[in-house]
């Protein structure tokens, strides 16, 4: 028991150091206009949606908290405003970092349900990763969560987030700017790259496959997408993307038929064909999630 609590009191440290270690004077925070007053926030972590007009300013994640100023004075070149509605894609750090930052400057922070739920308690993760997350602070919990979609009609737009299941993890959420015709999908896409399926919180294969033919059954060809990493999108990038998760689940999924263990069908190599065209980071990872996905956790 002894041996359990220093472990985790060593990953907890090795979590905190990884992110006092990070350079955030360094890090530049750039508005990439889409259109109908929508842009897209670059920076550190995940992008960020902003959307402005005559309702006020409506914010799609917000990145690390030491960055809440630099994000700040980004949206000022843009819109006097304040941030009136925060939504959540999901429960990561990288997207709910600034929540308390952005609480106290007023906005409504919202998210489904698994978001706030998860956000209250410590996570541990044993599986594609071996860490642990203390507890969100209160204040940056979400004041407001569903359990399946809800709707603003803010900014002469109709912003439509649902949620979609175990797909990146069980607290994804994709908002549709309907009018506009941008979609932000949070990290059920990782734009030109492997994605991070957290299997420990809920994340699934099958799920991820599930959401982006969502997306893309409501897109038109000149749809925006907003990944949560990597360019602004289309949906022919997404739809490179899927074909790339249907390529590499199939491959996985005949191994695991024949009784592979998860080192032999990552010794395959199923995934390096798209490393090879220039699919960057986290290859290893990833086909581990899509293996327990199928199989199963150890």
């Amino acid at each position: 028991m002894y041996r359990l609590f220093t472990l985790l009191l060593l990953l907890v440290a090795s979590v905190s150091n990884a992110q006092t270690d990070v350079d955030w004077d360094g890090v530049e925070i750039k508005p990439v206009p889409i259109r109908d007053g929508l842009h897209m926030l670059t920076g550190r972590g995940g992008n960020i949606g902003l959307s402005v007009g005559e309702d006020g300013t409506f914010l799609v994640d917000d990145q690390y908290a030491p960055l809440t100023d630099k994000i700040v004075a980004a949206i000022e070149t843009v819109t006097d405003d304040p941030v009136r509605f925060l939504v959540n894609t999901h429960l990561h750090g990288d997207h709910t970092g600034g929540n308390e930052n952005f609480g106290k400057l007023g906005a409504i922070v919202v998210a489904h349900d698994n978001v706030r739920r998860r956000m209250s308690v410590e996570q541990l993760r044993s599986v594609i990763r071996t860490d642990s997350v203390p507890a969100s602070a209160p204040g940056a919990l979400p004041k407001i969560t569903f359990s399946d979609e809800v709707t603003f009609y803010w900014n002469n737009d109709e912003i439509h987030v649902f949620h979609v299941e175990g797909s990146h993890t069980d607290s994804d959420s994709i908002i549709h700017f309907r009018r506009a015709d941008v979609f932000h999908m949070g990290d059920t896409f990782f734009n030109g790259r492997f994605p991070f399926i957290d299997f420990d919180l809920g994340g699934d294969i099958n799920g991820l496959i599930a959401t982006t033919n969502k997306v893309l059954s409501l897109s038109k060809s000149d749809s925006k997408i907003i990944p949560g990493h990597g360019e602004l999108a289309s949906p022919e990038d997404l739809r490179v993307y899927r074909d790339m998760l249907v390529t590499v689940r199939d491959r996985v999924q005949t191994m695991v038929n024949d009784g592979k263990s998860v080192d032999a069908v990552v010794a395959a190599d199923p995934a390096g064909s798209y490393e090879r065209e220039g699919w960057p980071g986290g290859k290893e990872r990833f086909v581990r999630a899509v293996y327990f996905s199928l199989a199963g956790a150890p």
